[in-house]
């Protein structure tokens, strides 16, 4: 006879609990050095919620309460309203157009008196789950076109919103979500589409267009002849590779400059541009503007963040500056030091060391919660770890690339350890979700 658990402990990873505890302690820790005003009493501007790192404590508090709660609540209840907490996602992004404040160019911010409200942020969750839900259906199958299409359309639906609102770094957090469908079954020729889409526009901004067009002509003619012999006896094969000709000359032709006119913000462009060290050539410039005029804006603009974020980061040396000792991010010569590129605040007040720290942390979190996933009993357990570590490690991934030049710059938190409020509570509910239902791994959920 199964009996309940008898203490809120039972069953819980707790290696997960002190890597997130070490994780935020690094975050406020990171703030704190950043933003702390000397000759201000400690412990009081900590209590006062005034400071930056007492309003990122303050959220810790609140998710600390979050997470209780979790972890009191059925594992059942989660799966149960996976769809309503979907719609209710759904609904909350669709708020952001009459509510909206913009603020720093984004439109996806609600402004609740002194805290920001980012529901593109919290839907991530809801996502998660929903997704879960629908492939621990007994009837989905990823063989199915539907089911493949009802499952981008879950995963993607709320990333096309939050572009509507100018927020389209956090819109391509979604995409991670693939990781979890593919896990689940979904063909890799799929994923080997994206990544092959995602090249073709890389190689549209780093190669000339009417030489793109001509190697990729000479692709398509080196395919006719080495199945020359099968094209014969099947001129279905004939067709299929000049289809993808076609296909991929109108993506460099016509989507790439469309989506880097039209979606795209021209900040947003640049920096992508700056990434390749090429010229924006869709930037508008100003009636009268000169060359050198162009330059130096280029050099004061999306550029300015990674040249001095690496400053910073180079600066740390191996064992860093140590605490309220650093320069470059001290003193304000790295633009959001505390949100985006908070990681260059470790590295120059940590040095090497203190980044491989946290790097090594962030590791054994996304190993942990694979290993998490891989033990589940339920689909939907299963399916909504995959979906935790897709979204941590994505947002990893790029916050820290973008940080030292690899990546261009799309304005996404580094988990646990960037200042703000939505991201901190949005991750740590995401976390204790999965504690909670490891916890119950040994029930079957739907």
């Amino acid at each position: 006879m199964n009996q309940r658990n008898p203490t809120i402990s039972k069953g819980i990873d707790w290696s997960l609990v002190w890597i997130y505890l070490l994780l935020v302690a690094i975050g406020l820790t990171a703030i704190f050095a950043v933003t702390y005003k000397e000759g201000d009493p400690i412990l009081q501007s900590f209590l006062k919620f005034k400071t930056d790192y007492s309003k990122q404590f303050f959220f810790f508090c609140i998710g600390s309460v979050l997470a209780l709660f979790i972890l009191l609540t059925d594992s059942k209840f989660f799966s149960a309203t996976a769809n309503l907490g979907y719609a209710v996602g759904i609904f909350a992004l669709l708020l952001v157009f009459p509510f909206h404040s913009d603020i720093k160019g984004t439109k996806s911010i609600i402004k609740l008196g002194a805290f920001n409200f980012q529901p593109a942020e919290f839907c991530k969750i809801f996502v998660a789950l929903a997704l879960a839900k629908y492939l621990s259906r007994p009837d989905t199958d990823f063989t199915r076109t539907k089911s493949q299409f009802m499952a981008t359309a879950i995963a993607l639906f709320p990333a096309a919103v939050t572009i509507l609102q100018s927020e389209t770094g956090l819109a391509l957090v979604y995409f991670s979500f693939f990781i979890v469908m593919f896990r689940e079954g979904l063909p890799s020729i799929i994923l080997l589409i994206g990544f092959a889409v995602a090249a073709l526009m890389v190689a549209s901004i780093v190669i000339e267009p009417n030489i793109l067009a001509a190697i990729l002509m000479a692709i398509a003619g080196i395919f006719i002849y080495i199945f020359r012999r099968q094209i014969r006896r099947r001129r279905n094969i004939l067709y299929s590779i000049l289809f993808l000709l076609i296909v991929c000359v109108g993506i460099q032709r016509f989507a790439v400059p469309y989506t880097f006119q039209h979606i795209l913000q021209n900040h947003q462009v640049e920096r992508i541009y700056d990434l390749f060290g090429k010229d924006n050539p869709y930037e508008e410039k100003a009636a009268g503007e000169s060359r050198e005029d162009t330059k130096k804006k280029k050099e004061s603009g999306s550029s300015y963040n990674v040249r001095q974020s690496k400053i910073a980061i180079g600066s740390g040396g191996v064992f860093g500056k140590g605490l309220l000792k650093a320069t470059q991010t001290r003193y304000d010569f790295v633009p959001e030091q505390r949100t985006d590129f908070i990681f260059c605040t470790v590295g120059e007040g940590f040095g090497f060391t203190g980044s491989m720290v946290l790097l090594g942390l962030y590791l054994l979190l996304l190993f942990r919660i694979v290993t998490v996933a891989e033990r589940q009993r339920s689909t939907f357990s299963r399916c909504y770890a995959y979906g935790v570590a897709a979204v941590f490690f994505f947002h990893i991934a790029i916050n820290v690339a973008m940080t030292v030049g690899l990546a261009p710059v799309i304005g996404i938190p580094l988990p646990f350890v960037s200042y703000g409020g939505t991201s901190l509570l949005t991750f740590t509910i995401m976390l204790f979700i999965l504690i909670k239902l490891d916890a119950d791994r040994q029930m079957v959920l739907r």
